[in-house]
């Protein structure tokens, strides 16, 4: 099984950051691969809402499509991600934003998957695990496009 994670201190609130990570629908105009995201299902909940969305990733000539559930908890500013269906035999990503003040905020990116096919993991092992050391970049830089460039940066650093 294939296991990434990352922390991320960035110059926008916790609240900023989970909305934006929070916008599923909004993937395709900016994550990596991301070529397509269809919301099947939305459930509300007073806690937070959960979703059921298909993504298809696209990378020269190979595209794939999986369905995960997402839980959204805004209170706890904590973000799931569950393998539904699809080429993957486990998939689960976990997205935290913990307040530094109220300009910024840590981002805690946990994500583990595994292809249900050898070849496949092979063939598209790396380039995912390239993509997937992207995401949080690309969803800073995102930020600094819709909030606007903090004044003071905060140092980033990933571990």
């Amino acid at each position: 099984m294939m296991h990434f994670r990352t922390t991320r201190r960035v110059a926008h609130s916790a609240d900023n950051m989970f909305a934006l990570v929070a916008d599923v629908e909004r993937y395709p105009e900016f994550v990596p691969l991301c070529e397509r995201l269809i919301l099947k299902e939305r459930e509300r909940h007073d806690e937070g809402d959960v979703l059921v969305a298909e993504m298809t990733v696209a990378y020269r000539f190979l595209r794939e499509s999986f369905v995960t559930r997402v839980t959204l908890r805004p209170q706890q500013r904590h973000i799931l991600v569950e393998y539904v269906d699809g080429p993957f035999k486990f998939l689960e990503n976990r997205w935290d934003f913990t307040p530094l003040d109220d300009h910024s905020c840590e981002i805690g990116f946990d994500l583990a998957y595994e292809f249900r096919s050898r070849a496949l993991q092979m063939l598209m092992g790396q380039m995912f695990d390239r993509a997937f050391r992207k995401f949080v970049t690309a969803f800073e830089a995102r930020a600094d496009q819709i909030y606007g460039k903090a004044d003071r940066r905060v140092r980033t650093e990933n571990v």
